[in-house]
């Protein structure tokens, strides 16, 4: 860590904001689609069918098929980001969706009856019943991105994935504990601050 502190510091650099963005751009693109798999309910299973099968394709392989879709560089970064953001979309999607069926008709119809219009109700009441779930989506997105950002790695992108392809290389053993020991924390971290934000904006969780 002496010898290589620069290094370490801008992989893990390299690291947060490349499984970082993929949330934010994920979680942006499944409020919309999975509110879609609730209002249209003969949407809800061809959803749930289609972000299972995006999630179960291959990171690297899609790390490697996305430079062909997109025109981009092999080594580009945007390949890392794009392929994430698909499996957090197909992680947060049917989370959204499970999530805002979750809410009890009882209490959207009492909203209805008070003079809450359909984006009104859907923001003031729905949503916001909904973050648990939503939120507990998003801890294992977020885990989830932290982890896969590493098998870029293989291509040559991919954080503190480095130091684990440069340990391999070189036969030597601590980068690559460096390279796990930071991930862990870093996806502790992540997941901490998630939990924080919940128990701010959900404090009626707590009462209960």
């Amino acid at each position: 860590m002496r010898n290589n502190a620069d290094t370490v510091w801008l992989a893990l650099q390299e690291h947060v904001w490349l499984a970082l963005l993929p949330v934010l751009f994920g979680f942006v693109i499944a409020l919309p689609v999975g509110y879609l798999g609730v209002r249209f309910p003969v949407l809800y299973h061809p959803l749930v069918n289609t972000c299972g099968v995006l999630y179960s394709i291959p990171s690297l392989a899609l790390f490697v098929f996305l430079p062909v879709v997109l025109g981009t560089k092999v080594l580009s970064p945007v390949n890392i980001v794009v392929a994430l953001t698909i499996y957090t979309v197909a992680l947060l999607a049917r989370t959204v969706a499970d999530g805002l069926r979750s809410v009890d008709p009882v209490v959207v119809q009492a909203a209805t009856a008070m003079g809450y219009r359909r984006v009104r109700r859907l923001t003031g009441v729905e949503l916001p019943m909904a973050l648990p779930v939503i939120l507990a989506g998003l801890r294992v997105a977020t885990v989830s991105n932290i982890s896969l950002v590493s098998v870029g790695a293989l291509i040559g992108i991919g954080g503190l994935g480095q130091l684990f392809t440069r340990g391999f290389q070189l036969f030597y053993i601590e980068p690559i504990l460096v390279g796990i020991v930071l991930s862990v924390l870093l996806a502790g971290l992540a997941d901490l601050i998630i939990v924080l934000v919940q128990r701010a904006v959900t404090p009626w969780t707590r009462a209960v």
